[in-house]
C-alpha cells in the first residue's frame, strides 16, 4: 500500500485498526510514534548496487489504554510528514514490536489495515548459484534411473 492509498482510505473510516495476518489485532490504544522516509542504499550478493525508499510508520503500545488514534489525526500526521520531510507517494512499511521489532507490508481488507509478513529473498539468484527449483521425482522413477545407469554410460 502506498501513502496516497492510505490517504484515500482514512476519511471513510471511523476507527484505525491494524491486524496481523494471524488474526491478532494491534491493541486499540496504539500510537503512531513515527512517520518517516527510509532510504536503503545497498549492494546485493551479485554485486548490483541498489536503492530502496519507503515510508515508515512505527506503531507503539503505551500504558495509556484510553488512547485512540482517529483517522483524521493520522491523516494530519501524514500530511505534516509530507510537508516537513518532503515524503512522496511511496510504499508503506510498518514497524511493530511484539517480542522484537518486526517490519510489515501494509494492506487493507475493507475494514482493517493488515500488517503483512515480510520475507527475505535473494535479489541476485542468478549470481548466487541457487537452483531455481529442485527436480521432483518419485521414488519409482528414481529406482528406474539408478537401475538403468551403467558404469560407462556417463550418467554416474
Amino acid at each position: 500500500m502506498t501513502l496516497e492509498q492510505i490517504k484515500k482510505i482514512l476519511p471513510g473510516l471511523s476507527n484505525v485498526e491494524f491486524q496481523l495476518e494471524n488474526g491478532t489485532f494491534v491493541p486499540e490504544h496504539f500510537h503512531v510514534t513515527e512517520i518517516g522516509k527510509v532510504s536503503k542504499h545497498f549492494i546485493d550478493c551479485g554485486g548490483t548496487v541498489r536503492n530502496e525508499e519507503k515510508v515508515n510508520f512505527q506503531l507503539w503500545n503505551a500504558d495509556d489504554t484510553e488512547h485512540r488514534l482517529k483517522p483524521g489525526k493520522l491523516l494530519n500526521i501524514i500530511r505534516l510528514s509530507e510537508e516537513q520531510l518532503g515524503i512522496e507517494d511511496l510504499e508503506i512499511e510498518v514497524e511493530y514490536q511484539e517480542t522484537t521489532i518486526g517490519k510489515y507490508d501494509l494492506d487493507f481488507n475493507g475494514k482493517h489495515f493488515i500488517l503483512k509478513n515480510k520475507a527475505t529473498a535473494c535479489l541476485a539468484q542468478d549470481a548466487c548459484g541457487i537452483p531455481t527449483e529442485k527436480e521432483k521425482i518419485s521414488l519409482q522413477d528414481l529406482e528406474k534411473k539408478v537401475i538403468s545407469c551403467s558404469p560407462n554410460s556417463g550418467c554416474c
